[in-house]
C-alpha cells in the first residue's frame, strides 16, 4: 500500500463524482473547508487561553511575592 497513482486518483474521483453528483461536491468541500477553518481556531483560542493562565500565574506569584515583602518591613 502506498500513495495511489494517477489513474487509481481518476477511478476514485469517478466514484466520488457518481456518489455524491456534480452538485454536492461543492457543498461537501465548502462543509470541509469550514470544518478545518473552526477546528484551526479552536486549537488559537486554545493557546490564547493557555497563555492567559501562565500570565495570571506569573502575576499571582509577582503579588504574591510583594506581599510577603510588604509584611517583612511592616514586621520590621
Amino acid at each position: 500500500m502506498g500513495i495511489p497513482s494517477g489513474m487509481e486518483l481518476l477511478v476514485i474521483a469517478l466514484v466520488i463524482l457518481l456518489l455524491f453528483g456534480g452538485k454536492k461536491i461543492p457543498e461537501l468541500a465548502k462543509g470541509l473547508g469550514s470544518g478545518i477553518k473552526n477546528f484551526k481556531k479552536a486549537v488559537k483560542d486554545d493557546d490564547v487561553v493557555e497563555e492567559t493562565k501562565e500570565q495570571i500565574e506569573k502575576a499571582e506569584d509577582a503579588v504574591s511575592a510583594k506581599v510577603e515583602e510588604v509584611k517583612d518591613k511592616a514586621a520590621s
